[in-house]
């Protein structure tokens, strides 16, 4: 029996309706209407009013929306369009047109990291944060696996639509990063898989990462997180990392946050503690704050 869920995504004006069967084997972005050649549903889903963007890969649909409504507003009426057009239909597109696999492109940025290089897609990659840190980790995350045949490959992180590769001291980045942008660019081309459907998250012995229920943690730490969110989250992404609340000791008024990516390990990430997140969260919580370590960074 065909079921969607509903699935938020660090954008919050994104979210994903996933089905328990998969919709596609190529991905798909239209920004319009007038992109829609392929699938008639799509073009309704764009007469919604609030529809800006509409994405679909392997077994969901992301829908980005216009700030005219909240998706608590809409977001189970959608759901159920969906569901009630899959469960008559067996596919999203029209038989009788060829669906058309985007273009994929992918261009390298460095990063505040010497050891860290950024490649960037056109297109959404994966909704979570996934660090793969050896080969072992990399067994249920297929282009993670790939990418460590190449010997000067030590870690991968994926998040939204980029990949962040950390390499040995073997070669230089003018060496490999054409080679890198190249391998990428036709695995996405190909539509191959991010992760598998087994892929767990792994939690590494060096850092114990605890679930975190905002919503069971006192008002300063709902607020670090909406400035980690809104303020920080963003520059620390642009350069190919993440960064993750993970407590607050009211007693000494300290606050632990977990960096990933190339953010983890960088050279300049105690400048970005200190003159960055720090100063962000003292200024906008005036004698909240004392200091902000990093558990990995």
């Amino acid at each position: 029996m065909l079921k969607i869920d509903i699935e938020s995504t660090k954008t919050p004006t994104i979210i994903k309706f996933v089905a328990n069967k998969i919709l596609t084997e190529g991905s798909f972005e239209y920004n319009s209407v007038e992109d829609v050649k392929n699938s008639t549903f799509i073009q309704e889903l764009f007469h919604l009013p609030f529809v800006k963007k509409v994405f679909v890969t392997a077994n969901f649909i992301a829908v980005e929306r216009f700030d005219i409504v909240e998706w608590t507003d809409v977001q189970d009426e959608l759901k159920a369009i969906i569901e009630n057009y899959l469960t008559v239909n067996d596919s999203l597109f029209n038989s009788k047109i060829e669906s058309k696999k985007i273009i994929v492109d992918v261009y390298a940025e460095s990063t505040p990291n010497p050891g860290v290089m950024k490649f960037v897609s056109n297109q959404l990659l994966t909704s979570e944060n996934i660090e793969v840190t050896s080969l072992e980790d990399a067994l249920e995350v297929p282009i993670a696996k790939e990418l460590y045949s190449f010997p000067f490959v030590n870690e991968v992180f994926i998040s939204n639509n980029y990949v962040s590769i950390t390499k040995n001291n073997s070669v230089e980045w003018f060496e490999i990063t054409t080679a890198l942008r190249d391998f990428l660019k036709k695995y996405l081309t190909e539509s191959k898989p991010i992760i598998t459907e087994n892929y767990v998250p792994i939690v590494h012995e060096k850092v114990e990462i605890e679930p975190i229920a905002t919503a069971n943690l006192d008002d300063i730490s709902q607020e670090i997180i909406a400035i980690l969110d809104e303020y920080i989250k963003p520059a620390v992404t642009s350069d190919g990392g993440n960064i993750m609340f993970q407590s607050y000791d009211a007693n000494t008024k300290t606050v632990s946050v977990i960096l990933q990516g190339a953010c983890s390990g960088c050279p300049s990430s105690t400048i970005t503690l200190k003159s960055g997140i720090e100063a962000t969260l003292k200024q906008l919580l005036p004698n909240k704050i004392e200091e902000v370590v990093a558990l990995n960074g």
